[in-house]
């Protein structure tokens, strides 16, 4: 079963804010609206070996997620190919899905009374294309494909990192698709702020 993820290699991230702009444009979003964004950890370490640490957040596009299993219309649902979407039609924007996700990653329309959040760029995704965040990523740190396909390069960073990867908030049980890597020292402690 094909499941659509975006892999990102913290250590290429420097924090540019080149996804969260893309994503914008790309799905023509109000002004200070965003679906993805980059968490700003640190600094970190002692001087003179400071590190900031920069982690892309959108929606981990979950295996279970739990804003489908709260939404009273259907609204919030899954694709076959893993993608977890809101049908504007069938929202009436009661705000359970944003109060089920331990990710933080929904938002509110309040001219249009709806909620909304990342699509992975179903759009693109559809005609073959990579999401926007992915296309734009100035690093190359983000990674997107089907990481049920071992040939993937979404894939294959995952098997490369090993023990150095890391899924957000796995005590949430809502088995996020996402994958992020970090081979600095302090990757574990990182894992355990999320």
């Amino acid at each position: 079963m094909t499941q659509f993820a975006i892999v990102t290699d913290l250590d290429r991230c420097t924090g540019c804010h080149a996804c969260t702009v893309a994503c914008a444009q790309e799905n023509r979003l109000k002004p200070g609206v965003f679906w993805t964004r980059v968490q700003e950890i640190g600094p970190d370490g002692r001087f003179p070996e400071l590190h900031m640490y920069f982690i892309p957040l959108a929606c981990q596009h979950c295996a279970d997620p739990a804003c489908i299993k709260v939404c009273p219309t259907g609204a919030s649902h899954k694709r076959s190919d893993g993608v977890v979407l809101i049908d504007r039609e069938k929202c009436i924007g009661c705000q359970r899905c944003q109060q089920a996700c331990p990710y933080g990653i929904h938002h509110f329309d309040a001219e249009a009374k709806k909620m909304e959040k990342c699509t992975l760029c179903a759009h693109l995704v559809d005609r073959g294309e990579s999401p926007a965040c992915v296309r734009t990523c100035t690093t190359g740190a983000r990674l997107f494909g089907d990481i049920s396909d071992r040939s993937s390069q979404a894939t294959r960073l995952l098997k490369a990192a090993g023990a150095y990867t890391f899924r957000l908030l796995p005590q949430a049980g809502t088995n996020p698709s996402a994958g992020y890597v970090l081979r600095r020292q302090a990757w574990s402690d990182i894992h355990q702020e999320r």
